[in-house]
C-alpha cells in the first residue's frame, strides 16, 4: 500500500514525512466509535425479545422470528464487521507529506487515494481525542476553502498518528509558505519567487 501512494509523489517532489497511524490508538478507536452505544441498546433489546420468546415459546413463528431478528439485527452486525476487518483498514492506511501536498491512502477492500496541494489547503488544525491523549497520538486535519455538497469544508486528515507535533509542525509551515505565497505572489510568479518568507523555486 505504501508503494502505491508512493507512485503518486511526482518524481520533482521532496517526501518530508510518511508513516502510519499508531496501531493500538488506530484500532481502540474503530472499536469504541459512536456507534458502540447505538449497537450495545440495540444488541440488548433484541436479545431481551429472543431471551422472552424462547422462554415462552414462539408458537410457532420461530420460521419467522429467526430471519426477522438476524436482519432486525443489521445495526449489531455492521459494528461487528467494522471492528473485525479494523486490522485491514489499518493496513491499507498510509501517510505522505511532500513539499506540494498531502497524500493519503485508506480503505476496508476497495482502496481510496487522494491527495491535496498545500496551494488549495487554508487552515491546518490539531485534534486529541480520549484515546489519543492516552496513547500520546493525534489528528493532523487540513482543511480548503472549498465545499462538499453538504457545506462542510474539504478536508485531508491523518489520524492517530504518534509523531503528530512534529507532523503538524511541518504541514503547518508548508501550508503556511506555499498558500501565502499563491496569494501573494510578488515578481508575477517568477522561477524564484522572492515573496513572503518562501524558500520554494519553480521549475526549471
Amino acid at each position: 500500500m505504501s508503494e502505491d501512494l508512493k507512485s503518486m509523489v511526482g518524481e520533482e517532489e521532496k517526501i518530508m514525512w510518511e508513516g502510519r497511524p499508531s496501531k493500538k490508538c488506530f484500532i481502540l478507536e474503530s472499536i469504541f466509535n459512536p456507534l458502540l452505544p447505538f449497537a450495545l441498546l440495540w444488541a440488548i433489546i433484541d436479545f431481551g425479545f429472543i431471551g422472552g420468546f424462547s422462554k415462552f415459546g414462539t408458537g410457532g413463528m420461530g420460521f419467522f422470528l429467526v430471519p426477522f431478528f438476524l436482519i432486525h439485527l443489521m445495526p449489531v452486525w455492521l459494528y461487528l464487521f467494522g471492528v473485525i476487518f479494523s486490522f485491514r483498514r489499518y493496513k491499507n492506511t498510509y501517510y505522505i507529506v511532500t513539499d506540494r501536498g498531502m497524500y493519503l491512502s485508506e480503505g476496508m477492500f476497495s482502496k481510496k487515494y487522494d491527495m491535496k496541494p498545500f496551494a488549495e489547503l487554508s487552515h491546518v488544525n490539531l485534534k486529541r481525542g480520549i484515546f489519543d491523549q492516552m496513547l500520546n497520538c493525534g489528528d493532523v486535519e487540513a482543511t480548503t476553502s472549498q465545499m462538499n455538497q453538504n457545506g462542510i469544508p474539504v478536508s485531508i486528515t491523518f489520524k492517530s498518528i504518534s509523531n503528530y507535533d512534529e507532523v503538524y509542525k511541518i504541514v503547518k509551515k508548508l501550508q503556511i509558505d506555499i498558500y501565502t505565497d499563491v496569494m501573494y505572489p510578488n515578481d508575477k510568479r517568477p522561477k524564484e519567487n522572492h515573496g513572503y518568507k518562501t524558500e520554494y523555486k519553480g521549475e526549471e
